[in-house]
């Protein structure tokens, strides 16, 4: 038996529960692991409520597909890893078979990366799912290159702030977009090239300004719904749009006949492309792992929470004040 988050039912951050519950041994391809802190975020809130991708198949459901801990066993057959070593696990799976809020969890091998002596558990549990996001789609599918504009939305968000500091590490330009100026400053201090405040200013104008008429080669968008019109208006001919987050929660249209039929790629982009390849999880960690050793990279923890307080975690997040990252701890 373990200490482990679950809910019986849709709802709000009180539905959570801290409970015992058995935790089991692993299995095939399955390492079981003493978690030491989890990195919390929005997908977790959307399959509390019952609005993310997939629905919970059956309650109690289990939560988090981000922690970091060391390894207590491994099942039959498991190779690379060892009893003892430190590791964090980033999100390749289903929460509804495998869940991380946790004291101790069962996941598959396939979620492991061995986790270096210089990153601490927090840290550990809050770098992989924001880093391997952004590398994912902006380099692997985007192909971002050295002076490409790249505008970032919710940028105050862990994801947001990652990518700022991958464009600036290959060479383009990050524009930060806010809802007001709270954040604006800090966002510079983060390394954004300028602060777009969406409740203030036309957005699409100040990106057309900022890139001196060409637009912006990328937009990297966690909000979607009527948002996305401003972001296409600025978008540069083959440039791309990624929805990776739907914030807004609204209906999000596809601009493109509006606007006349210009030349834009717009997708949607899930982690799960880059950690469920091992080519490109080979790749996308051996280059966020660079960043942190030089670094380049280092994830901003807005807080860190007792597991036993998950539900006023949630609440905290869902407010949208933080900047950065919240991890939990055990």
């Amino acid at each position: 038996m373990a200490k482990t988050v679950r809910f019986h039912e849709y709802g709000g951050p009180d539905v959570l529960r801290v409970e015992d519950a058995p935790v089991g041994e692993p299995g095939p391809g399955e390492a079981l692991v003493r978690i030491e802190a989890v990195g919390l975020n929005r997908a977790e809130a959307l399959f509390r409520t019952g609005v993310y991708i997939e629905q919970a198949r059956s309650f109690p459901a289990r939560l988090g597909a981000e922690a970091a801990g060391v390894i207590e066993s491994l099942g039959e057959g498991v190779t690379g890893f060892r009893a003892g070593q430190a590791v964090s696990v980033i999100p390749t799976f289903s929460m509804n078979d495998y869940g991380v809020y946790a004291e101790r969890a069962v996941v598959p091998v396939a979620s492991l990366l061995a986790r270096p002596g210089s990153v601490d558990a927090v840290q550990g549990a809050a770098v992989w799912m924001p880093y391997l996001t952004a590398y994912g789609a902006l380099a692997q599918v985007g192909g971002i290159r050295p002076g490409d504009t790249a505008v970032i939305t919710a940028a105050s968000s862990s994801v947001g702030l990652a990518a700022i500091q991958i464009a600036n590490r290959l060479g383009a330009v990050p524009i930060a977009t806010t809802r007001t100026p709270s954040k604006k400053d800090a966002l510079l201090k983060a390394g954004a090239a300028e602060v777009i405040c969406t409740g203030e200013e036309d957005v699409a104008a100040r990106i057309l300004d900022c890139t001196g008429g060409r637009g912006a080669e990328f937009a990297f968008d966690a909000v979607a719904g009527p948002g996305v019109t401003a972001l296409a208006k600025a978008i540069a001919p083959d440039g791309t749009l990624f929805l990776y987050g739907a914030l807004s929660g609204e209906p999000t249209p596809f601009p493109g006949f509006d606007l006349g039929m210009p030349a834009l790629n717009m997708r949607t982009f899930l982690v799960h492309e880059t950690t469920r390849n091992a080519e490109r999880l080979r790749t996308a960690a051996a280059f966020i792992a660079s960043g942190l050793r030089d670094g380049a990279f280092t994830p901003t923890i807005d807080r860190v929470f007792a597991l036993d307080d998950i539900a006023e975690a949630h609440r905290h997040m869902e407010g949208g004040a933080q900047f950065g990252k919240l991890v939990a701890v055990p």
